[in-house]
């Protein structure tokens, strides 16, 4: 809306006069203004509100009284929005306590330049929420060692003489009135603590002895006055306590008992009428910021674009990242923004800080027309009907909304018996039960818990895993109520750890992998590699130990999602093991070139030479499981004898020797985070006894005169993963000529076959499941076609259904072995969670193996594979001239 064109100033100020006394007596007291708001030039009658005094206490209260006046008219025509109304006054107590704070220091120290004391805003004030009559709740900080004093002067005493000018200043009322009300009580320990805190005791308090409110205050913080930048930095540094990697449900049995505490002291109609509290009523403003707020802590750690200040900001992005309907959003940020202007109808009337509907019929009629409605009846018509829309979605917050469908059978009466007699002995046994706040969080679980229990797959199983995960959390009162307010994912968690030991197994290390499963994204793929490293890089700030955690995090909480969808069958298992090949990539990415930069501060780098990384097997071919190690030859470009330009300079082959050693150890040492990869370099040049890192050049020598048939069968699957464009380029051309080159094919063929010989008689298959060693397996298929490539000089990949794909379409392979192929493929890859030992896995299990493989049932997989192995076998023997031995 448009000052000139759809603002109703006339009507305003009519009404103004008309309803509110506050606003009729600022109208004659800045005559001014009232000038031009008559003529509708609203903005210049904010910038008219200023008005020069020698006292700063009587130039602000000034101000405020002009601005207010200014913002009310333009307000109540039309032409300033919600935002602009509470954006100015907020940045008005910004320049007020910025004013307050230089004023306050220079009374003590005459001609100082104010520096070391901050005013932090929280609340309303932080979110650029202000209303007419808000106050204010800053945190004052300052820091001893830049804060102008006098020299006799304690640091200490210094500041609080600072925050005891400053409340004067600012809350004094005097004959021009007041400018904010100020409240100090959300300090660190208020009861005890000074008005002003020094930094390093705020900091203190927040990293160890902080409560739950104190994280919801700092959503809205912001540095608002004084040394801005200092506040900041403060902020900054208590990031981590306020935005939790780990979605923490506490957080909602917090906001539970919160509310309950504001509902039973709030003397108010609970249902919207005369006498409602448009703020501390049920289903009124706070209600709706507790809404945002609540899941701004579960989850804005995890999700970046929730770390914003305002009610209305927040609800619109916990819509966009798909945590709450945008219907919802939209209903709630519309009944806040409503509920907000009504409030400033209030406020407006006599400039007291009130959220009341009158209850006298003759104020409430007024207050009414304030706002253009016809009567009081129909502003309480309306407050009730936005009540009880907001009442639906906040009480279904406060309850837990139910995702996925309970289970509807009848539970089986011996089975519940069973659960709860282990639920007895929990109490007594079980080291995370012993607090009153655990036992209070199990015993209202504890129906939901067993029911769930009974209709799990393998009820005993799940029960034995399950126990094992409590007993190794920390302490269980975070899980217990994460599954109170996810029942859904109570029934999914017990499934995946019934089904999977392996899964089981992490979450009872790493509890906080549930986290994955909460998310919006957490059924989705991994993105790609280049996405994967960023929020690696995101996560892990400056220090290299908390980059290699990082990568540690990210990794664990993608895999075991990754599982989770491979045991629930959302994916394909090729999509998955190209997820965890990515995953792995991008470890690799972030890992490695932290590792440089770490190693570099010490030994430089070596100009014109570069770390190149080839990435062989599993990793090169973009298909790892939950079990694949990475197979790597570390190589680096330039001249061999180069020399590092650092402070302890090395030869390029001591260089690199080195570095390699420190970048496996960045992707395989676990940390506090957790393990990550095993690292192979087996397959380098001269294997384990040939330096872990050689030039390209000496690579393409080897490669060329020396290397044997196996080491270029390796190579078919090999590609660049790490390094820069040029020198991957050039690695890559060094891997194509390589596997071009013509060979004597009689002696290929000989080498290939006495390869497989020997490795099948050095690793047996495991188990009837064992895809890959199983005589006509995914060994067999691989043999065959490297053995094809390298013959034929074709069809060349790292991708073998991409090089199975070529090799058919040229004639040399059937068109049934890219089938039979993936089958098997798929297999390994469900396997490794589904049925580690490669032996028949349990009823529930193999019913999920089954599904994850695209056929029936288990039988029916066995029957599959059976006729995959032939199909292979009949290619080994048409491709070699040779039967193959042992198809049972």
């Amino acid at each position: 809306m448009t000052e000139t064109s759809e603002a109703d100033w006339t009507g305003a100020l009519q009404r103004a006069r008309s309803h509110a006394p506050f606003l009729a007596a600022a109208l004659d007291r800045r005559a001014d203004i009232a000038a031009l708001l008559a003529e509708g030039r609203g903005e210049e009658a904010l910038a008219a509100a200023p008005q020069e005094h020698e006292d700063v206490a009587v130039a602000l209260r000034r101000e405020r009284i002009g601005l207010a006046l200014a913002l009310a008219i333009g307000d109540l025509a039309g032409a300033f929005p919600l935002t602009r109304v509470t954006g100015e006054l907020s940045a008005f107590a910004d320049r007020a306590l910025d004013v307050a704070i230089a004023a306050a220091i220079r009374h003590r120290v005459p001609g100082a330049e104010p520096a070391g004391f901050t005013a932090l805003a929280l609340g309303k004030h932080g979110a650029r929420e202000l209303n007419y009559s808000s106050d204010i709740d800053p945190i004052l900080l300052y820091d001893p060692a830049k804060l102008p004093r006098r020299e006799r002067d304690d640091p200490g005493e210094a500041a609080q003489r600072v925050a005891r000018r400053l409340m004067e200043l600012m809350t004094e009322q005097t004959a021009e009135g007041y400018v904010f009300r100020v409240d100090l009580r959300l300090r660190p320990a208020s009861e005890v603590s000074p008005l002003a805190v020094s930094f390093d005791a705020a900091l203190t308090h927040y990293e160890s002895s902080a409560l739950a409110w104190e994280r919801a205050a700092f959503i809205r913080a912001r540095s608002a006055a004084g040394d801005v930048a200092a506040g900041e930095a403060f902020l900054r540094a208590i990031r981590p306590f306020v935005w939790r990697r780990s979605l923490d449900f506490t957080a909602l049995e917090e906001v539970r008992r919160l509310t309950a505490r504001i509902r039973d002291s709030h003397s108010g109609p609970a249902e919207a009428g005369p006498g409602f509290n448009l703020k501390l009523g049920r289903s009124g403003i706070r209600e709706i910021e507790f809404f945002a707020q609540t899941h701004q802590l579960i989850h804005g750690g995890r999700h970046p674009a929730l770390q914003v200040r305002g009610t209305r900001a927040a609800l619109d992005a916990l819509a966009e990242e798909g945590i709450i309907a945008s219907g919802d959003a939209m209903l709630l940020g519309d009944s806040y923004d409503r509920l907000r202007t009504l409030e400033h109808r209030l406020q407006m009337v006599h400039d007291r800080q009130t959220h009341v509907l009158p209850e006298n019929p003759e104020a409430l009629d007024n207050v009414a027309r304030l706002e253009g409605l016809e009567d009081g009846a129909a502003l309480v018509a309306e407050v009730r009907s936005i009540a009880q829309e907001v009442a639906l979605r906040y009480d279904a917050l406060l309850g837990g909304v139910e995702e996925r469908a309970r289970p509807v059978a009848p539970p089986d009466q011996g089975v519940l018996t069973t659960i709860e007699e282990r639920f007895d002995r929990w109490r007594d046994t079980m080291r995370t039960l012993r607090g009153p706040e655990a036992r209070a969080a199990f015993a209202a679980l504890r129906p939901t818990l067993a029911e769930a229990l009974s209709a799990a797959p393998e009820p005993e199983r799940a029960l034995a895993r399950l126990e094992t995960i409590i007993e190794r959390v920390p302490t269980a009162i975070n899980l217990f109520r994460l599954f109170e307010a996810r029942p859904g994912l109570l029934d999914q968690v017990l499934g995946v750890v019934t089904l999977a030991q392996g899964l089981a197994d992490e979450l009872g290390r790493h509890p906080d992998l549930l986290d994955a499963l909460i998310d919006a994204t957490a059924l989705d793929l991994p993105g790609p590699v280049e996405s994967l490293a960023a929020d690696m890089r995101e996560r892990g700030g400056e220090d290299y130990e908390t980059r290699l955690d990082a990568i540690r995090r990210v990794v664990g909480e993608q895999r075991f999602a990754l599982g989770v969808q491979l045991v629930e069958a959302r994916h394909d298992p090729l999509e998955i093991a190209a997820g965890l090949a990515r995953l792995a990539e991008a470890a690799l990415e972030v890992g490695a070139s932290a590792a440089e930069e770490e190693f570099a501060r010490v030994h430089g780098r070596i100009e014109g030479s570069d770390l190149v990384v080839l990435g062989l097997g599993r990793l090169g071919g973009g298909a790892l499981t939950h079990a694949s190690d990475l197979d790597l030859v570390y190589l680096f470009s330039g001249e061999y004898g180069a020399e590092s330009d650092g402070r302890r300079p090395l030869s390029s082959s001591h260089y690199y020797n080195r570095l390699c050693q420190r970048v496996t150890a960045a992707l395989s040492v676990p940390t506090a985070a957790g393990a990550l990869y095993e690292i192979d370099t087996r397959l380098r040049p001269q294997g384990a006894q040939g330096p872990i890192a050689v030039s390209l050049e000496s690579f393409e020598l080897y490669q060329r005169n020396d290397a044997w048939t196996w080491e270029h069968m390796a190579l078919t699957r090999a590609r660049p993963v790490y390094g820069p464009p040029e020198a991957r380029a050039e690695l890559q051309r060094i891997v194509d000529k390589t596997l071009r080159q013509e060979r004597d094919l009689v002696q290929l063929r000989t080498d290939v076959l006495k390869m497989r010989g020997e490795m099948a008689a050095a690793k047996p298959p495991a188990g009837p499941l064992d895809a890959k060693l199983l005589r006509g397996g995914l060994v067999d298929c691989e043999f065959i076609v490297h053995f094809l490539q390298l013959r034929e000089r074709t069809g060349f990949s790292p991708d073998l259904g991409t090089a199975i794909d070529a090799l058919a379409g040229a004639g040399y392979l059937p068109d049934g072995f890219r089938a039979d192929f993936d089958l098997m493929s798929r297999l390994l890859v469900a396997a490794r969670l589904l049925a580690p030992d490669a032996q028949q896995p349990p009823k529930a299990a193999a019913r999920a193996l089954a599904t994850a493989c695209r056929v029936d049932d288990y039988q029916s997989l066995l029957h599959r594979l059976r006729e995959a192995r032939q199909g292979v076998a009949e290619t080994w023997a048409e491709t070699f001239s040779e039967t193959l031995e042992d198809l049972t």
